[in-house]
């Protein structure tokens, strides 16, 4: 996440302790707030007052308090249970003192065991990212949610404030992803960033076992991800592991004295030096850093090479894969949390969920530094577990080829760096996000450039990646001018792009071309599964094949193959792609499929002429 929020944090708290003896224990909240039976065992964590000298007890069949740890102020208590044996059944957790007692419920739940539960990503999913206070305003089912986004839409005109987008507002236009070609969803972190401001995007959060009230509410969350799975998409949360929001309890009041790396008076800033992170050779010095400095001022970082942080960010992770259903988890800031952490995160969630996928944010243009943090194999003596990192190299490199003049030949040259991860066909490339400038105005308008793009981010390995508005070109510069509001999306807005009928003639051309290319990919397996071999690439045009196998046409390998060509140039420009030895040898049907219009190429003497026009690409299913 690339981000800065400015932030004027007034430090007017001090403590007067009463000594615990002097009042009975008080519980106010239990973290996680539930547990499920054939989950490992939980440790909670509990907050509340006067539990220095408190004896803890839980009552339920089968179940055992293990170990107990209290903080020296006695506001929070570490509980750990043993629950292997136990069946469903409400718990309660006891704190007693000379003074009183505190006692509060606890759920532990029967799990989830669907088979079509927590599917993963896969290289067939399109995958669509929405910044829910940015995308469309619904009707909330909750009272309280209901008057806080309310309050909200008087921020609509501040770039940084409250727009009053929530999860009723994506449940609401679910039929327009489905119209797009959408199968996955991402939204921005959905958990409580409480009275920060200016904290619209969720990166900051106060409560990671909340769902913000401006969004809705817990059962909101879970109602989005019900209709997404009922119309056949999944549901990829977005975490933050790396740090949380200075307002948050934690600061002033941590569980642990190590619970944050430095404090509010004396910390690190951050460091985004990932290549010494990569080398074998760097110091401790060069990249501490990275790991433990406080990612702005408004974010202080998490110690997760303490181990009860660890365990908390773990059990707070499959909390919400479980009680939400979800497909997938959205990991920030990948890189500057301890390879160890990450090893232990998946080891935990993939246990439990083993199609679960993650990606990780690795912004970096470097394959060398990206493939450094994929999981599947080792570095550094230590495999992060990490199902795929966003790919970055192919964003940056799209961007170089496209908008600023560089060859056609670097886009053939960072595909040729695949061989660096262990899975590139897991790679989730993109054009654009939510904290970049948007693609159309890098492009400085050109809507043949965005285009371009999109049909090449649809037609390369791995899974596409979509940011919510590029669809329909919109415009924005760096953050928060790459946030706009969605079109339609809240009363009063001058126009839709939600409907055919309220797009500009731009936006539906851009759309039409979209929805196309996902139509086309959906309805052709060498798309999402198949083989990727790059025949050719110079100054302007590049042409690859997607292909069910290596092979070319015969008899024996009749399935249908697509032939991907694309020019940048003002001018149309021609090529000889080579006929031998790969997946066009012995072909000599191509057809030109819709969205895209061209010349068919032409078969001569082992090798095939092909015409691009400018600005253009054409693609051809070829037998």
């Amino acid at each position: 996440m690339r981000l800065r929020i400015v932030f004027f944090f007034v430090f007017a708290m001090c403590f007067t302790p009463v000594p615990s003896w002097a009042q009975a224990p008080r519980i106010d909240k239990i973290d996680p707030p539930g547990w499920w039976t054939h989950f490992p065992d939980p440790m909670l964590l509990v907050h509340g007052e006067n539990l220095a000298d408190a004896n803890f007890a839980v009552s339920g069949a089968r179940v055992e308090l293990t170990r107990t740890q209290i903080s020296a102020n006695g506001h929070w208590a570490f509980l750990w249970l043993q629950t292997g044996s136990a069946a469903a059944q409400t718990l309660w957790i006891t704190a007693e003192n000379q003074k009183g007692r505190a006692r509060q419920s606890f759920l532990l739940a029967d799990g989830s065991n669907a088979a079509s539960a927590h599917a993963g990503l896969s290289s067939s999913d399109a995958l669509y990212l929405i910044m829910t206070d940015r995308f469309a305003r619904g009707e909330l089912s909750g009272g309280a949610a209901k008057t806080e986004t309310g309050a909200s839409q008087g921020e609509r005109n501040l770039p940084r404030g409250w727009h009053g987008g929530n999860l009723a507002g994506i449940e609401q236009h679910i039929d327009y992803l489905k119209q797009l070609g959408v199968t996955a969803v991402w939204t921005t972190p959905v958990v409580s960033n409480g009275a920060m401001p200016e904290s619209y995007h969720g990166y900051a959060a106060t409560d990671l076992y909340a769902v913000d009230p401006h969004f809705g509410t817990l059962e909101d969350y879970r109602h989005l991800s019900n209709a997404l799975h009922a119309n056949g998409m999944k549901l990829v949360i977005d975490l933050v592991p790396n740090h949380i929001g200075v307002l948050h309890p934690w600061v002033l009041d941590p569980p642990a004295p190590d619970w944050l790396h430095g404090t509010l008076q004396h910390h690190r800033a951050t460091q985004s030096n990932f290549e010494s992170l990569v080398d074998p050779h760097s110091p401790r010095q060069a990249w501490i850093a990275i790991t433990d400095g406080w990612f702005t001022d408004s974010m202080p970082d998490l110690n997760q090479e303490n181990p009860l942080v660890a365990r908390y960010l773990i059990q707070n992770a499959l909390w919400w894969v479980e009680t939400a259903n979800l497909d997938g988890i959205r990991l920030d800031t990948f890189p500057y949390v301890s390879r160890s952490f990450w090893h232990d995160f998946h080891a935990a969630l993939h246990s439990v969920y083993p199609r679960l996928t993650t990606v990780g944010e690795v912004f970096s243009g470097n394959a060398e530094v990206t493939s450094f943090f994929a999981g599947g194999i080792e570095h550094s003596g230590i495999d992060t577990g990490l199902d795929t990192p966003f790919d970055f190299p192919v964003y940056f490199t799209l961007r170089d080829v496209l908008n600023h003049g560089h060859p056609m030949t670097e886009l053939a040259r960072v595909l040729g760096q695949d061989s660096l991860y262990p899975h590139p066909e897991r790679l989730v490339p993109f054009i654009g996000n939510h904290d970049t400038v948007r693609f159309l105005t890098d492009a400085n308008g050109s809507v043949p450039k965005l285009k371009l793009a999109l049909g090449l981010l649809t037609t390369l390995r791995g899974t596409p990646q979509f940011y919510s508005g590029d669809e329909i070109g919109m415009p924005g510069g760096g953050d928060p001018d790459n946030r706009h509001d969605f079109p339609g999306g809240f009363a009063g807005d001058a126009h839709s792009g939600f409907t055919n009928a309220g797009r500009t003639p731009t936006e539906q051309s851009i759309f039409a071309w979209t929805a196309g290319l996902l139509a086309l990919r959906a309805a052709h397996p060498a798309l999402q599964t198949g083989i990727e071999q790059d025949l050719y690439a110079d100054e302007n045009l590049v042409a690859f094949v997607r292909a069910p196998e290596e092979a070319g046409c015969s008899a024996g390998h009749s399935s249908a193959r697509l032939l991907i060509v694309a020019n940048k140039a003002a001018t149309k420009q021609n090529a000889h792609l080579p006929m031998t030895e790969n997946a066009l040898s012995g072909c000599t049907e191509f057809t030109l499929m819709a969205p895209t219009s061209g010349i068919s190429p032409t078969a001569r003497d082992g090798q095939l002429e092909v015409e691009e026009g400018a600005d253009s690409m054409s693609i051809f299913e070829v037998r």
